[in-house]
């Protein structure tokens, strides 16, 4: 078994750019004259697409909305995004993020992203920094109805990696998956994926217990190392 396609996450993952969705689901509350959470936003959003999670703030708050009423506040919170992204040079995207996709392309990797942001907002950052043209497949949160940890995302990557190179009959178990948040982690491993953890979002002590390998940063993922050990069809120790 090798590795033929690296499929990261985005929000928390390639930009830090957390604080601003949670400043703008806040936001977005008061509008509704409800009162923001300090602890809604890290207990229900990261890692989740905007649609599970002002769902999921608005039930707490005994408010059910309607799907074209959901569909218009992710709209609203999607437009104030990136009208602040607009405002934002340099953008927040993580160190390393750039030569570690330029060292993916090296070793003829496909790359893809998996998302639960809108594609809309994913262009904007991408083309802004010039890392659209390293990104041959992707799926974002306008095209899946369900959001991490449900694994559809990434099986999805996986049926269009196929379309797009049937020649390298790809499955999940050839995928190596990068996240940040428990939710996301959980999708890649229920997808059958093997999981790196970037400790972008949350403390590296608590991704080292669910994924097969955890780093601070993309230069410490050895990459090499990884190659080998998917070809030796073993799971890593945590490292």
């Amino acid at each position: 078994m090798s590795l033929k396609a690296v499929l990261l996450d985005f929000n928390g993952t390639i930009i830090n750019d957390e604080p601003v969705h949670e400043e703008l689901i806040n936001d977005l509350l008061l509008q509704e004259n409800l009162r923001p959470s300090p602890h809604d936003f890290h207990e229900i959003c990261l890692g989740r697409s905007d649609r599970v999670c002002l769902k999921e703030i608005l039930a707490r708050r005994g408010r059910v909305v309607s799907e074209e009423y959901l569909n218009s506040l992710i709209a609203r919170k999607s437009q104030a995004y990136q009208a602040r992204i607009a405002t934002l040079d340099p953008l927040p995207i993580y160190p390393e993020v750039e030569e570690f996709l330029q060292q993916l392309q090296r070793e003829e990797l496909i790359i893809g992203l998996v998302t639960g942001a809108l594609r809309s907002e994913v262009d904007t950052v991408l083309q802004r920094t010039n890392l659209a043209p390293y990104f041959q497949v992707f799926v974002t949160g306008d095209e899946v109805t369900t959001s991490k940890p449900d694994p559809y995302g990434y099986l999805l990557a996986v049926e269009r990696l196929n379309r797009l190179f049937p020649h390298l009959n790809i499955t999940a178990q050839n995928c190596l998956a990068i996240e940040d948040s428990p939710a996301g982690i959980t999708a890649a491993k229920q997808a059958k994926m093997q999981v790196v953890g970037i400790a972008h979002t949350y403390p590296f002590h608590m991704l080292q217990r669910q994924t097969n390998w955890t780093v601070d940063r993309f230069s410490e993922l050895e990459l090499e190392r990884v190659k080998a050990v998917f070809a030796q069809k073993t799971l890593p120790v945590n490292s």
